[in-house]
């Protein structure tokens, strides 16, 4: 082997709760895995201000807190941790291969996938600020909805997962006021039906955010604009959620993973196992259904017991 090339026995491509945790036990199975902590260590939960939702935190805890914690766990067992990100792929032959940021080679006997998925934002330059500063923005109405209780707040998006969000909202906020940029939702007619006839929601059509304003450190109000009279108004909010999708981080695999329509990893069902022998998935990366920490680590633990498994299965 040259320089550039490494064997590994178990390569775990991305952090968050689900990295982290198929590293606790593949360190404990003595896999020696090696975990690249991806562009965002700590995934996505680095971005939420409090965790109220993970059990064994009675006091709530900090998304990147919560996240130092996993890691020192995994780092505890023996796990060797990274920077660096996968950058290239080539799973079809016998030897399962990654390039980490276009220079080093890996070999590995097992590879974990974890790269999670992004929430697709607006891209606005007050939607970025407020989000940065953990006062206001979010793109998960079941994680953050709590501390909105008793609050007005505004939700863009037209799509299924819009509506059960806004659904969601409801059933703790005062107002939740809906704002859909078209004339007509994206959704199913049950779902549009559910918050059309939902007394506290209100649904702006033909309706875009213009700006998220504030003190600067949290949000106070909406300012939004109807697409068809340009007329603009100013909605009093405590919290803008964005519900317009999430884009999994999967792009490097496409040639040689099964994925579906929209990019997530599609696994065996009942195991973290893919098309390909050796690769396993776990976390947001194929999962669009739940996206909860919780679940992205069980499916940790899942991918970890499976390559352990598969190694066995080899010897």
């Amino acid at each position: 082997m040259s320089d550039t090339i490494q064997k590994i026995k178990c390569l775990i491509i991305g952090s968050g709760p689900a990295g982290y945790t198929a590293a606790i036990y593949a360190a404990r199975a003595n896999m020696n895995p090696v975990l690249y902590q991806g562009t965002q260590p700590g995934g996505q939960l680095t971005t939420t201000n409090e965790v109220e939702n993970f059990p064994g935190y009675p006091d709530g805890v900090t998304g990147p807190e919560m996240m130092i914690q996993l890691q020192a766990q995994a780092k505890r067992f023996g796990t060797d941790i990274r920077d660096g990100w996968a950058t290239k792929v080539d799973f079809s032959g016998p030897v399962h291969k990654v390039w980490i940021n276009d220079t080093l080679e890996l070999h590995c006997e097992t590879v974990i996938i974890s790269t999670g998925a992004s929430a697709k934002y607006l891209g606005l330059p007050s939607e970025q600020h407020y989000l940065q500063m953990g006062g206001g923005v979010s793109a998960c109405a079941v994680c953050d909805g709590f501390f909105y209780r008793n609050q007005e707040v505004v939700i863009v998006g037209a799509g299924d997962s819009a509506c059960e969000e806004a659904h969601y909202l409801s059933k703790m906020c005062k107002k939740v006021t809906m704002l859909v940029r078209s004339e007509k939702f994206r959704a199913s007619k049950i779902m549009e039906q559910r918050v059309r006839k939902t007394e506290n929601i209100e649904i702006l059509m033909n309706t875009e955010t213009v700006e998220v304003k504030g003190d600067g450190q949290v949000v106070s109000s909406v300012l939004v604009k109807n697409r068809a009279t340009n007329e603009e108004m100013e909605i009093p909010a405590t919290g803008f959620f964005v519900a317009i999708g999430h884009q999994p981080n999967t792009e490097i695999f496409k040639d040689f993973i099964d994925l579906d329509e929209t990019g997530y990893i599609k696994n065996i069902p009942g195991t973290s196992k893919t098309n390909v022998a050796g690769v396993f998935v776990a976390g947001d990366a194929a999962d669009h259904v739940y996206r909860q920490a919780i679940t992205a680590a069980g499916t940790g633990c899942m991918a970890a017991l499976d390559a352990e498994r598969y190694l066995a299965s080899k010897e």
